[in-house]
């Protein structure tokens, strides 16, 4: 599971309610439906469409979280995975390991390189409920396509 970094995006201030009607006017709080009040979900739903993760970040803030969400999302995938093991062995069979390390680290450096770009390109095309249910679809695919190899060859 990928986890994404939530960013907090300022609404708007409006007018309160008590500034907008005499208090005499006001009507009482079960009378009023949640989209007729201001600073009401269905504008704050509204608020975080139109900001997405693609638009300017709000501040340094946000761009330490965005960071640190993907940096420790992927140390954490990373580890112990086939990758891993492969430069491990590279590293303990080589007279060299620095230059293993270098090796792996442009590799993985050129291999997220063509992630964000394949991302930020899909990001353009394709609605992020449509690539989330379709990168779904697709491990599932993978998953039944392994399964399947799995039991034939036993």
């Amino acid at each position: 599971m990928i986890v994404t970094p939530h960013i907090p995006v300022q609404p708007v201030l409006e007018p309160s309610i008590s500034e907008l009607t005499a208090p005499d006017e006001l009507a009482a709080p079960d009378e009023l439906a949640a989209s007729e009040l201001p600073g009401s979900l269905n504008e704050a739903a509204s608020s975080n469409e139109r900001h997405s993760i693609s638009s300017p970040a709000p501040g340094v803030k946000a761009e330490v979280q965005i960071f640190l969400s993907t940096f420790l999302t992927i140390f954490l995938a990373e580890i112990g995975d086939k990758t891993q093991l492969a430069i491990l062995l590279m590293s303990a069979e080589s007279q060299s390991p620095w230059l293993v390390f270098l090796g792996a680290g442009l590799a993985l450096i050129a291999t997220s390189l063509c992630g964000v770009l394949l991302g930020k390109w899909l990001s353009t095309r394709v609605s992020p409920k449509v690539l989330d249910k379709s990168a779904g679809l697709l491990l599932l695919l993978i998953s039944a396509l392994l399964a399947w190899e799995f039991f034939q060859a036993n």
